[in-house]
């Protein structure tokens, strides 16, 4: 297997309302776009493109906020998410989309919304059943961003979406941010100075709140997704996100489910700061499946 890196370039398209998008690019076939989770940037699914690159010419797009492409704007939603996604498959000609946890919840959304979409898999799609649920915690994260403490934000984010593993809550909370905080510093001392870390990250996590507040309790407009669908799940996975992947089951016209024994959130990312549990055997199983299902992307496409 060639290097990554060295067969990997770079790419910008404009987003309707004049935002750049930036992106990777490598391998070779049918286009295949990868749109990333949340505290993630377009590197953090290098392995994943590796992995698929002999098969599909692999797209990884920076979502707003991140590395290669512009800012977020005041008034950011899921439809400006999606408009930065069409934007990419224009430029690619790609029909099928890969999205993970956030992420897939765009790709569902411009699935049911953009015309030309054959075929999206999504891992972990952040689809929350309860519109009332996993949001209270946006205006105290607001606040300590503003005042700079970064490390509690995060703290009050890991709590309101739930991410923090189950013995977390017999750690006192300010023991958490000096852990955070003390990481945050040594990943700074070590990054190249163009390096996405947890720091420079940490903005989008309000985004990232505020789109699953939008989309939550939303699953049944996904009944006239006309895409081939593949779900995606980790039997280790984030428990308030496996009921949206059950209704998904029950409301795409087409779709198959497949849960990973053992498999957690981060499953289908590379190995990193956030990510410490990656790993690349790992991201191959999430590959063998993907590829499966993309295979068909070089037929014609059938009449409907």
């Amino acid at each position: 297997m060639t290097d990554f890196d060295t067969s990997m370039t770079s790419g910008r398209v404009t987003s309707r309302d004049g935002t750049p998008i930036g992106y990777l690019k490598t391998g070779r076939g049918p286009a295949v776009v990868i749109l990333h989770g949340s505290m993630e940037s377009a590197r953090s699914h290098t392995l994943l493109a590796q992995a698929l690159a002999g098969d599909f010419t692999v797209y990884l797009p920076d979502r707003r906020g991140r590395g290669m492409s512009g800012p977020h704007r005041p008034d950011h939603s899921v439809r400006t998410e999606v408009e930065d996604l069409q934007a990419v498959l224009a430029e690619s000609g790609a029909q099928a989309v890969f999205g993970v946890s956030a992420g897939g919840l765009v790709v569902l959304e411009a699935a049911r919304t953009l015309p030309g979409i054959r075929k999206i898999a999504v891992y972990e799609p952040a689809l929350a059943m309860d519109p009332t649920r996993n949001t209270d915690w946006l205006e105290r994260f607001d606040h300590e961003m503003a005042s700079g403490k970064v490390a509690a934000a995060m703290i009050t984010s890991m709590y309101g979406l739930e991410l923090a593993p189950p013995f977390f809550t017999v750690i006192p909370r300010r023991l958490l941010v000096s852990l955070t905080e003390a990481g945050m510093n040594r990943e700074d001392r070590k990054a190249a100075p163009d390096a996405i870390t947890m720091r420079k990250l940490a903005p989008t996590i309000h985004f990232e709140g505020a789109l699953i507040a939008e989309m939550a309790g939303t699953v049944d407009a996904f009944r006239t997704v006309t895409a081939d669908v593949l779900i995606l799940g980790g039997s280790k996975g984030l428990p308030f996100l496996k009921p949206g992947r059950d209704a998904l089951a029950r409301t795409l016209p087409h779709s198959r489910r497949v849960e990973f024994p053992g498999l957690d959130h981060g499953a289908s990312s590379d190995p990193s700061t956030t990510n410490p549990g990656g790993k690349p055997e790992i991201v191959g199983q999430i590959a063998r499946e993907v590829r499966s299902f993309f295979a068909t992307l070089n037929t014609p496409q059938e009449t409907q």
